[in-house]
């Protein structure tokens, strides 16, 4: 029978014992035990770190017998007397000193671990998220799941301080159009209808605008059903606001100040604002990406006039079809992009969408071109200049559509200073604005809604709606860091004629206004303030933080892949007896 805690009352955590005490108790795991035979050592962990106990023969004997029967991963509580450690850990905070146990219980004992509780384990992650509550043991992602926190708790003050109030949405709602596929409740009282788990509070967030709330803020769940990477779960956390009164540069600069003090309070990293920009196109033509990673150069060149007579048809068909010729510079790549690590990028590229892809690799002399043959004489001197590519560079050269040369070149780009080892640590912080209000759908033959469609269009652009959607820009802007996407948020739509002239350019119908968006556009009929607003990923900002790759790492119990929770096995068959009551039948699916 396990001891219990009755009598002891902690003092200190175990990280935070120091010389000046002198009686303490403390509990936590074990995380080593060192039997010499007459010397006992056990390594006592809690979330603040580790403190070394001692029993030896001084010890009272029931103690020591104690202390030989105890195990990694057992729960303990030890009172005992602090003193000077003699040989010092440089490693833990409380490295100089120890704790003479006079009472030791043993709270809870354990079984073997599937894997060591180390701060390095190198047990493959599916067995550790299997059981994750064991992997939550280990430091790094003790640490981790603080430093959320900490993104949090900084998130609420600034916010409280800056006159937002916090207002919870509702997690059930009414499906709408958002971008992905919901995630739907079926309803037992309402029978064959459904609620549907918000992905953003979007709708919700401008009526609290309407309703004159002025500022709202919320660390909103939202629930997205699409395919998962690194930076992706299924269910995720939102630093939701919205202001009314304002324009684009109150929201900007409201969330500039978020992160300068953020980035202060948690990390002690000073953020210098304003934060550059670049519009949307600019991203674009320089980067090839709407969320560029600027910490490097590499920039994208345009050399469609350089080239646009010259021999090689491959260049002169992309633009005579309305396309471009564009290249890149790897500075001091050619010894390290070999023929056969050229051979690979383009493979790269053409799984991404490209025909091919042309190079320059400047090891000798003269230049290695792969397109030689067809340059006349100074040509392909003056392709080399315009991309600035000298000896020792390779340049790599896409041509096609505007719609591939870019985002190949982009994903490129990434790609070989990832392989390069050419990008610096930092904080790479950049706005993007004035996105497209369209785009063009070539299946439908359609003009969609980049974003969603209370976005308001920019001004100057309002000419052209009915007449050259190409040209329409929105007030909406992107937060980017490192090449990661933060934030997106918009100015609204507050004029109700607007709104119904959007809705008609989008092709909906008035009943489809009514169903999908009917108490909104009712709302707007009612007055409504100027208002725009943003949604943080609070999640995306700890992963960056911690310096982590994916979601999972900060998230307590995330999903894999393939959106499963491999530790509770979730989703999982609910009984017959239940699907009945909501008048839900099965259908197998069958293999197509």
């Amino acid at each position: 029978m396990a001891d219990t805690m009755q009598g002891l009352k902690r003092t200190h955590y175990c990280g935070e014992v120091t010389l000046d005490a002198k009686e303490v108790v403390v509990g936590g795991f074990t995380q080593r035990v060192r039997d010499k035979g007459s010397l006992i050592f056990i390594d006592l962990r809690d979330t603040t770190g580790i403190v070394q106990l001692v029993f030896d023969e001084t010890t009272e004997k029931s103690v020591f017998e104690k202390a030989k029967s105890v195990r990694s991963e057992y729960v303990l509580m030890v009172k005992g007397n602090v003193r000077a450690r003699e040989s010092v850990n440089n490693d833990i905070k409380t490295g100089n000193l120890e704790i003479m146990v006079t009472e030791l219980r043993i709270l809870s004992k354990s079984q073997t671990t599937p894997f060591e509780i180390v701060d390095n384990c190198k047990t493959n992650e599916e067995l550790r998220l299997k059981h994750r509550y064991l992997d939550l043991r280990r430091k790094p992602l003790q640490d981790n799941l603080k430093m959320r926190h900490e993104v949090a708790k900084c998130a609420r003050e600034y916010f409280y301080e800056n006159r937002f109030y916090e207002i919870e949405t509702p997690m059930m709602i009414k499906s709408t159009p958002e971008g992905a596929r919901d995630y739907i409740v079926p309803s037992r009282i309402h029978n064959g209808k459904f609620y549907a788990l918000p992905q953003s509070p979007q709708i919700y967030k401008q009526l609290l605008m309407i309703s004159g709330m002025d500022r709202y803020i919320q660390l909103a769940r939202c629930f997205r059903d699409e395919d998962l990477r690194a930076d992706r779960q299924p269910e995720f956390t939102q630093i939701d606001l919205e202001m009314s009164f304002v324009d684009v540069e109150d929201i900007l600069e409201m969330l500039e100040g978020f992160v300068q003090r953020l980035y202060k309070q948690v990390l002690n990293v000073d953020i210098p604002t304003p934060l550059p920009r670049l519009t949307y196109n600019e991203a674009m033509e320089r980067y090839g990406s709407d969320k560029p990673d600027t910490r490097f150069g590499m920039e994208i060149t345009d050399i469609s006039d350089i080239v646009k007579s010259c021999g090689f048809s491959v260049f002169t068909d992309a633009i005579a079809n309305g396309g471009s010729v564009r290249g890149i510079v790897a500075k001091g790549a050619a010894d390290k992009l070999t023929r056969k690590e050229i051979d690979k990028q383009v493979e790269f590229v053409r799984g991404i969408g490209a025909k091919g892809l042309a190079y320059v690799r400047w090891v000798d002399d003269a230049p290695n071109c792969s397109f030689q043959k067809f340059m006349a004489e100074g040509e392909l001197e003056a392709i080399l200049k315009a991309l600035g590519c000298e000896k020792g560079d390779v340049a790599l050269i896409v041509a096609d559509k505007n719609k591939v040369t870019l985002p190949v070149l982009g994903a490129l780009r990434l790609k070989l200073a990832k392989q390069l080892d050419i990008i610096p640590e930092g904080w790479n912080f950049l706005w993007i604005t004035e996105f497209p209000f369209f785009e063009y759908d070539e299946e439908s033959g359609e003009w969609l809604a980049m974003h969603h469609p209370f976005t308001m269009p920019m001004d100057e652009c309002l000419e052209y709606l009915e007449t050259d959607k190409e040209k329409v820009r929105a007030k909406a802007y992107d937060l980017v860091l490192n090449g990661v996407e933060l934030s997106s948020g918009s100015i609204r739509i507050t004029d109700y004629e607007l709104q119904q002239r959007m809705f008609e350019l989008l092709g909906l119908t008035k009943e489809e206004i009514d169903a999908k968006f009917g108490f909104l556009v009712d709302a707007y009929k009612y007055g409504a303030p100027p208002h725009g607003g943003a949604g943080i990923g609070l999640d995306r900002l700890a992963m960056l933080m911690c310096g982590c790759d994916s979601l999972r790492d900060v998230t307590a119990f995330p999903k894999v892949q393939n959106a499963s929770e491999l530790m509770s096995e979730a989703p999982s068959i609910v009984s017959d007896e239940q699907l009945k009551e909501l008048g839900i039948a099965i259908i197998e699916k069958t293999e197509e």
